[in-house]
């Protein structure tokens, strides 16, 4: 049996820089690490079990496509911590950490599960360019955080296109998404005025949504303190 640690990933700030001719989005964006993770007990075996009530399909995720990817077989238990839908790279971490556990280390070959898999195999704190598969580690900075997740996620697809139609709108906080996010779901708008209120500080909101966040630590009653960690925490 092995256990793994699958960390959340949070965007800080994305660029949208062109699209490409098969209409997907070039980015610049700045991603760190977080201690919000996902734990995955490796077995003997063929399934993926859902332990803690998570929210994703046993038989078709991005696990056992990892699993696929990488040509291993194993039953994996995943404990969900990190919320399906917020933006915060679960399944993309849980994926990457079956690619650590299999000696995968292409992180441009890892683009092929998703645009966030490259990023969330290095870990850290990160520049990423093209459509995911370019990651730059960068020095690793100390940071605490806090998220505000609503009860609700955002779809990434629907947000590019909605920035596509909008006319490519620069976001004026970091995020080129943000303008077409609200736009897609207006929900968004009460809970970035709920963590300001709460915080005094100006929300941003991490890629395609659904989770604000803030510089600093801000307990509270819907928030969650968190902290980035460096590559060398996820790769021992």
């Amino acid at each position: 049996m092995v256990a793994l640690v699958a960390p959340a990933k949070l965007t800080l700030s994305l660029r949208i820089t062109g699209v490409r001719a098969d209409g997907y989005h070039l980015i610049d964006a700045e991603m760190v690490s977080l201690d919000l993770v996902d734990t995955l007990v490796i077995e003997a075996g063929h399934e993926v079990v859902i332990d803690g009530g998570g929210q994703i399909n046993p038989d078709d995720n991005l696990i056992t496509r990892a699993l696929a990817f990488a040509g291993r077989t194993a039953r994996v238990t995943v404990n969900k911590r990190i919320p399906t839908g917020a933006g915060l790279g679960g399944g993309s971490a849980d994926a990457a950490a079956i690619l650590r556990w299999a000696g995968y280390t292409d992180v441009q070959g890892a683009a092929q599960l998703g645009a966030d898999v490259p990023f969330c195999l290095v870990g850290g704190r990160a520049r990423v360019q093209g459509i995911g598969e370019l990651v730059q580690p960068l020095e690793h900075i100390p940071r605490t955080l806090t998220l505000l997740i609503p009860p609700f996620g955002c779809s990434t697809p629907a947000v590019y296109r909605r920035w596509d139609e909008m006319g490519g709108p620069e976001g004026s906080n970091g995020n080129d998404l943000e303008p077409a996010a609200l736009e897609v779901e207006p929900r968004l708008d009460q809970y970035r005025r709920t963590l300001e209120q709460a915080t005094g500080q100006t929300a941003r909101l991490a890629g395609s949504g659904s989770t604000w966040f803030v510089e600093g630590g801000y307990p509270g009653e819907g928030r969650i303190v968190v902290h980035a960690v460096s590559a060398s925490k996820i790769h021992p």
